[in-house]
């Protein structure tokens, strides 16, 4: 796969987010409803109000393969207990309650906020490719380190003020790397 093929798919793939988020935003709360005690030292109360969480019993993944883009089989497969979309978020049944699930979320609601949706997009599907996988995608290893630092309950921190200048470092390189064909 190319960059430009990935490129070409953005459209696809925003469409597919779109349509899903349509298809369930009667289901969807504002995550300050939750009163979850710990998260408003993290995250600015505008973000607690605006961000929306979605219970499901599956967590909805983009049919990528379908859509013509190889390398996310792991990605589309993923038994996965939360995944984000712009400002909303989907949990799967039994994690409505769990805390730092939603701190993860969040992690990716800021990021999605910051880079704008196509630079999200791309972002994400590099760091999936060229990093080998979920886990050890940058934006992934970025909400996973800072929720152990909210699971250890570290001093509060302001989310936003960490992860803005992390994306600033990190996405020009991703997004001037290239891929194999």
């Amino acid at each position: 796969m190319s960059l430009q093929q990935l490129q070409q798919k953005l459209p696809d793939v925003r469409a597919w987010i779109d349509r899903t988020l349509a298809a369930h935003a009667a289901q969807a709360r504002p995550v300050v409803d939750l009163g979850f005690p710990r998260l408003g030292s993290y995250y600015s109360p505008t973000l607690l109000v605006s961000t929306k969480v979605i219970a499901v019993a599956k967590v909805p993944a983009p049919p990528l393969a379908s859509m013509g883009l190889t390398g996310f089989d792991e990605f589309e497969n993923l038994d996965a207990a939360g995944i984000t979309y712009l400002s909303s978020f989907f949990v799967r049944h039994g994690y409505e309650r769990d805390e730092s699930l939603h701190f993860h979320e969040l992690v990716h609601v800021v990021q999605w906020q910051h880079l704008g949706p196509e630079r999200f997009i791309m972002a994400y599907a590099l760091g999936h490719l060229l990093s080998g996988g979920y886990r050890t995608n940058p934006l992934e290893e970025m909400a996973y380190r800072l929720q152990a630092r909210f699971d250890q309950h570290a001093p509060p921190f302001d989310v936003a003020a960490i992860v803005h200048p992390e994306l600033d470092r990190l996405v020009p390189a991703l997004l001037g790397s290239t891929l194999k064909s």
